[in-house]
């Protein structure tokens, strides 16, 4: 079965040193340096390797040359989005500039005072989606839902460093204590955000085509987006040049309680924002079951 582990990836050396190298050499030798490591998870990191590869040669239909560049390019992008991330939330949010596409949907979510569900996918730089919500949201009332599960020691050191977001995290236990959370949220009329394509082992999941092939989706987000006469609505930040931002958010279209146009109308979203964007893609595991 194609489920991600819930850990990511990472030693507390190489942030350390990341962080080092931004805050006393900048983001540009950052971004040098990361041409290094991006070749050596290139060579070392076989699954991911294995899995980006199939991503461009079979869902993408690249040539075999244009999809080992690719896995290249699309390990050099993540860095690049981990930079970001720990340049921005450590205080140089002003080396970036950001660019909102739909925003207006989400403020007036957030002035009908009823409540909704935001989806998104593990494209583009999603964890700095805290930092658009900082500035669209003066009350506190979006919560992410993350299944990230990174070791405490890299967690407990990037919190020292980081300049804290104001939004609300709601972090998925094993206890399902944070059904009661995300209940408690949406009862209050909060935005709840998920993203919707990493399913954990012994969850359910649905099923649906992503890019021309099957692949399995957690059963739950759509449940729960499908079954609440809330809107529904897609949110991704996408990398567009070294130093700026483009946030989108997309209204889902779906007939109430139908989990499955939900799931559908998510899929075909992705692609959309994959054809944009193609090197953005970062499940770096068997997503469709491709290497078995």
């Amino acid at each position: 079965m194609a489920q991600w582990s819930g850990k990511s990836k990472g030693l507390v050396l190489g942030y350390r040193i990341f962080i080092f190298t931004i805050q006393k050499l900048g983001i540009g030798f950052a971004y040098a340096l990361l041409y290094f490591v991006a070749f050596y998870y290139f060579l070392f990191s076989v699954q991911g390797r294995k899995a980006s590869y199939r991503y461009f040669r079979d869902r993408l239909g690249y040539s075999k040359l244009k999809s080992f560049i690719g896995v290249y390019r699309n390990n050099y992008v993540f860095g690049q989005t981990l930079i970001d991330k720990a340049a921005i939330s450590s205080g140089l949010r002003n080396k970036y500039s950001f660019e909102f596409d739909g925003v207006e949907l989400l403020k007036k979510m957030l002035d009908d005072n009823k409540g909704g569900v935001l989806i998104s996918a593990h494209v583009g730089n999603f964890e700095l989606a805290q930092f658009f919500f900082d500035e669209i949201d003066g009350q506190s009332k979006i919560h992410l839902v993350t299944t990230d599960t990174e070791h405490q020691a890299i967690k407990t050191y990037l919190e020292g460093i980081s300049k804290q977001s104001k939004i609300k995290f709601i972090v998925i236990r094993d206890d399902l204590s944070h059904i009661f959370e995300i209940n408690q949220a949406l009862q209050q009329n909060d935005l709840v955000c998920f993203t919707g394509d990493r399913y954990i082992e012994g969850g359910k999941v649905m099923v649906e085509e992503l890019l021309d092939k099957e692949a399995r989706f957690p059963a739950g987000t759509f449940m729960i987006g499908s079954r609440l006469q809330v809107p529904v609505v897609f949110v991704y930040v996408m990398k567009e040049s070294k130093r700026h931002y483009h946030f989108f958010a997309r209204e889902a279209n779906f007939e109430n309680r139908d989990a499955k146009a939900l799931l559908k109308n998510y899929t075909r979203s992705v692609e959309w924002i994959l054809s944009k964007y193609p090197y953005q893609w970062f499940n770096f595991y068997d997503f469709w079951e491709d290497l078995k």
